[in-house]
């Protein structure tokens, strides 16, 4: 039996470009939404970013999948007034155009609200729709050094560390989409009406990085980078194997302390007065490393994995994505799924979680062709006759 989609029936309009907010749109695509990609004319600007083949971006490819593509200029009357048609049948609407553009061109929050007063706004910007800051440009880099995280990670006496991959954009597109379930769920199950979410990019990732304003409050303690260590227990590292492999190893419950401390270090290390505490570990963390990191460099990674499940302590080879295609877990998942793209062929990527046993996730088609779905949605949808198509697509409209 077929099961069902959970969001089946809810129709998101994509106006976003890039990262975050495409990702939201993704995300809700995957389970179920008929989500409509609303690109300009000339395209998005993800089509050209990153990796390509054969003049075809992969990362629009996959943060565009399961949508029906479409071009449209709306900052233009024509196109402004084909954008209403489309919002009067939408539950969701994602842009994330600078603090006041819409407005700009009259198709601000007050305006579409009167057009659909159940419609759903996300508006994802750099920093939001209010204070000082909400006119600056802003992208997933720039908060990830706003926030706070840049200035805490990387090694001690190393520059801040900027993650090379769009961390900041990804944590801001689920906040964006656990919202906007907040907010349907408002709407259509306690009777509510439609709502803006105010997406700031630099937000969540700083409300991720932990109580850092209370014991800032509290205590004046301003976190500093400690490369891979932890302020709050130890060992806490990567290590490196007999066979320049890498692993990851965490220790968050006194058992799991014991059990590394006695395989790598012996019951002397385990029973160390020194080592009996969280805070006792990172106060020695130099001799906790040393003990740890001794050991695992003897061995090679097949090794070091296999004793550290025989004593149930948690460990993680340090993959690069050649080496995950590889992995069992990944596979026995389906972690990556396989797909036959218009463009590419069979390609693979990413699959869709987190998995849900009655309305699962689907990855129904890869991102569109530009303006694939024109006609499908201006012309069976909106009533358009091909001619006004046509000509809308010589006067730059679509």
């Amino acid at each position: 039996m077929k099961k069902k989609r959970a969001l089946q029936g809810i129709r998101v309009l994509d106006a976003s470009t890039v990262i975050a907010g495409p990702t939201i749109g993704m995300l809700l695509g995957d389970f179920g939404a008929d989500v409509i990609k609303i690109e300009h004319p000339r395209g998005d600007v993800l089509r050209e970013t990153g990796h390509q083949k054969d003049g075809i971006g992969l990362w629009f490819k996959m943060a565009n999948r399961n949508k029906r593509c479409i071009t449209m200029n709306f900052s233009t009357d024509a196109g402004a007034e084909l954008f209403k048609e489309l919002i009067k049948s939408a539950d969701v609407l994602i842009e994330n155009f600078r603090t006041s553009t819409m407005e700009r061109w009259g198709l601000g929050w007050e305006t579409l609200k009167l057009i659909n007063p159940g419609l759903v706004m996300v508006r994802v910007t750099g920093f939001g729709q209010t204070g000082p800051y909400k006119m600056r440009p802003g992208f997933g880099t720039v908060a990830e050094a706003f926030s706070g995280f840049a200035g805490m990670t990387g090694e001690i006496d190393g520059p801040p560390t900027l993650p090379n991959f769009g961390l900041a954009d990804g944590i801001a597109a689920s906040y964006g989409t656990f919202a906007t379930m907040f907010a349907l769920y408002y709407r259509d199950v306690q009777g509510g009406s439609g709502q803006f979410i105010d997406l700031s990019i630099y937000e969540p990732i700083f409300q991720l990085l932990g109580p850092q304003p209370l014991a800032y409050d509290q205590l004046g303690i301003i976190q500093e980078r400690m490369g891979n260590r932890s302020l709050n227990n130890a060992p806490r590292n990567t290590y490196k194997t007999l066979d320049n492999r890498w692993v990851a190893v965490s220790t968050n419950s006194p058992a799991i302390v014991k059990r590394v401390l006695t395989l790598c270090g012996g019951e002397k290390a385990a029973s160390d007065p020194r080592f009996q505490t969280p805070k006792g570990r990172v106060k020695f963390i130099d001799e906790v490393d040393e003990i740890v990191s001794s050991w695992i460099g003897k061995h090679k990674l097949s090794e070091v994995l296999e004793k550290f499940e025989e004593v149930e302590a948690a460990v993680g080879p340090v993959y690069n994505i050649a080496q995950i295609f590889e992995d069992p877990q990944y596979i026995a998942r389906d972690d990556i799924v396989n797909l036959d793209d218009e463009d590419l062929g069979q390609m693979k990527m990413t699959g869709a979680f987190p998995f849900m046993s009655e309305t699962p996730a689907e990855i129904r088609h890869a991102g569109p062709s530009k303006g694939k779905h024109n006609k499908e949605i201006f012309c069976d949808e909106l009533s358009l006759k091909v001619e006004d198509l046509e000509r809308l697509q010589e006067e730059g409209v679509i």
